[in-house]
């Protein structure tokens, strides 16, 4: 079987091209992808060349995380049905290119196992599934009764700061880009240098920005944390003196797990949390070289989604 997939040949060089997908087994299902969305965190990396040494990391490559597709074919051991609405975080179905991380193509092979049945009228906005899986998973253990600091206002940091006032918190969020200090739901967002607050107990740094760290210890409460929910690609360092004062707790939130997913898709079921406001941009999946650069490079853009139901 053949598909329509977008292909990274080296940092800066993409395209659409038709790929022939892995035969499924029993245990897989095919899905017919209809949106997925652009990470202007990891694909950016990708895209620049900057991306640090990674599992799997090589190029030419199928980027791509945030997909959300119908099933058309379901092995008799895939535990789904053809028709189910599914969340796809990905796949590795395309032979010799690698799927880094594989959820950019207009039909995937994917265990069932991985798919994520969702509600079919979530639509597009499924595809921020695992940005708001994994908000929720930098919140693990965060004290909400406390004070929280959350350092950007890009989809992770509404996210989170969405999440967090969903589960009964106030955070504050900080933007340095004056155009992305709007669309706020329930919290406030500010420049740094508008806040003079320093007994932060949670300062949640989703910006990826290396230099996060010394900032972000000026403003701690004693024995305060600092989560590092970004992905950097530089070295990060702190000055000692400071956080020694402070005692700091440095700590990093990588990927979702499945109790996270499972949690946000109940706040999403109940109506606790909204995914709307935050797909601001959506090109057809043949315009991907141009939506890729409108991505990366428009402060204004949020969210890019690819259209993959034409393809």
């Amino acid at each position: 079987m053949n598909a329509q997939a977008v292909i990274l040949h080296r940092p800066g060089q993409i395209g659409l091209e038709t790929l022939t997908l892995d035969a499924p087994t029993p245990a897989d299902a095919v899905v017919a992808i209809r949106w997925s969305g652009i990470s202007t965190g990891t694909e950016r990396l990708l895209w620049s060349g900057r991306m640090p040494d990674f599992p799997g990391m090589g190029y030419p490559l199928v980027p791509g995380y945030e997909s959300v597709g119908e099933v058309v074919e379901a092995g008799a051991e895939s535990g789904l049905r053809a028709g189910q609405a599914v969340f796809v975080p990905g796949a590795r179905c395309f032979g010799p290119v690698r799927g880094l991380f594989g959820g950019a193509a207009s039909h995937l092979v994917s265990a069932g196992a991985r798919l994520v049945p969702i509600d079919s009228g979530l639509a597009e906005r499924g595809t921020l599934i695992a940005l708001a899986a994994t908000a929720h998973h930098a919140l693990a253990g965060v004290d909400l009764a406390r004070p929280l600091l959350v350092v950007g206002h890009g989809v992770l940091g509404r996210l989170v700061a969405r999440i967090a006032t969903a589960l009964g918190g106030d955070p504050q969020v900080w933007e340095t880009v004056p155009v992305r200090r709007q669309g706020a739901r329930g919290y406030a967002v500010r420049a740094p240098e508008d806040d003079a607050r320093r007994d932060y107990a949670t300062i949640l740094d989703v910006s990826g920005d290396a230099g996060i760290l010394d900032a972000a210890i000026a403003r701690l409460a004693p024995g305060g944390e600092i989560v590092l929910a970004g992905f950097y690609e530089a070295r990060l360092a702190f000055d000692f003196a400071p956080a020694f004062l402070r005692e700091a707790r440095i700590r990093v939130a990588a990927q979702w797990r499945p109790e996270d997913l499972a949690a946000t898709l109940a706040l999403i079921e109940a109506d606790r949390l909204a995914l709307d406001g935050l797909i601001t941009h959506r090109r057809p999946a043949d315009a991907a070289p141009d939506a890729y650069r409108t991505a990366f490079g428009d402060a204004e853009c949020l969210k890019m989604i690819l259209d993959w139901r034409a393809a």
